[in-house]
C-alpha cells in the first residue's frame, strides 16, 4: 500500500497521474495547504521541505522498512522504477526521459508558478515580474512545442515526462500565457487529457480545490506573506 499526501495542485497531480495510470494501491491523505498542513510538524517528518507531494510506500521492493519519498520527480522515478513502466529500461531512451523529466521540475514548473504568482496571486501589480516570468514560460513552452513536432508524446511513449508536465499546462490560463501559438503542445495536451486515467486523476481531490485568489488566509498559509 502506498500512502499519498497530496492536494489538487500541479505538482500533487503530477503522482496521482502516475499511480492511476500504474493502477497500483494506494491511499491518499490530503494535506490542505491553503490551511498551512504543509507546515505541521506530523507532516514535516514526512517532508521536511514542507511541499506537497510526499508518499510512503509500506511495500518497497525487497521487503524491509516502509519508505518515503517527497520531491514529486523523485517520486515519480521510484515508482516508474519500482513497476517497470512508463520508464525506458535501456541507456538511450532512459537518459533521454531523465533530462526532460529535470527540465520540468527545474524550469517549466518554477517558471509556470512564478508566472502565475505574480499575474494572479501578487497583492500588487509589478510588471517586471509578470513579464519576466511570462517571457520565460513562451520560452519553455515554445521548446516543448518544437520538441513534439513529429511525436506523439515527449519522448516518444507516453511516460513519466508527459504526466510530470501536463498538469502545469494545464494550468497555463493562470500564468496569462496561451496555447494559441502552440499547435503540437494543443494537440498533446488533448492526446494526454483524453486518457481515463488522466480523468480519473484530475477527479481526485477535486471537491477541496480552494481559488486561492480569493482568500487572503490561502495566501499568507501558502506564500508566507500578510496582505
Amino acid at each position: 500500500m502506498i500512502e499519498l499526501y497530496s492536494w489538487p495542485a500541479p505538482n500533487g497531480q503530477k503522482i496521482h497521474l502516475l499511480l492511476e495510470e500504474l493502477g497500483v494501491s494506494y491511499r491518499t491523505l490530503p494535506i490542505d495547504i491553503t490551511r498551512g498542513a504543509q507546515h505541521q510538524p506530523r507532516y514535516r517528518a514526512i517532508n521536511p521541505n514542507g511541499k506537497i507531494p510526499a508518499i510512503i510506500d509500506h511495500a518497497p521492493l525487497g521487503g524491509g522498512a516502509p519508505i518515503t519519498l517527497f520531491e514529486s520527480g523523485a517520486i515519480m522515478v521510484y515508482l516508474a522504477e519500482k513497476t517497470g513502466m512508463f520508464l525506458p529500461g535501456d541507456l538511450r531512451g532512459r537518459t533521454e526521459t531523465l533530462q526532460w523529466l529535470f527540465w520540468q521540475v527545474g524550469g517549466l514548473g518554477p517558471m509556470m508558478g512564478q508566472a502565475q504568482h505574480f499575474f494572479r496571486y501578487a497583492a500588487a501589480p509589478v510588471p517586471y515580474a509578470i513579464e519576466r516570468y511570462q517571457t520565460e514560460t513562451r520560452r519553455l513552452l515554445k521548446l516543448l512545442d518544437e520538441r513534439l513536432a513529429g511525436r506523439k508524446y515527449i519522448c516518444g511513449d507516453y511516460g513519466i515526462v508527459d504526466m510530470a508536465c501536463f498538469p502545469w499546462i494545464r494550468v497555463h490560463k493562470m500564468t496569462g500565457v496561451t496555447l494559441d501559438d502552440y499547435p503540437q503542445l494543443k494537440a498533446w495536451y488533448a492526446r494526454v487529457r483524453g486518457r481515463p486515467a488522466v480523468g480519473r486523476a484530475l477527479d481526485l481531490l477535486r471537491d477541496q480545490w480552494v481559488d486561492v485568489a480569493s482568500s487572503a488566509q490561502a495566501k499568507h498559509n501558502l506564500f508566507q506573506v500578510q496582505e
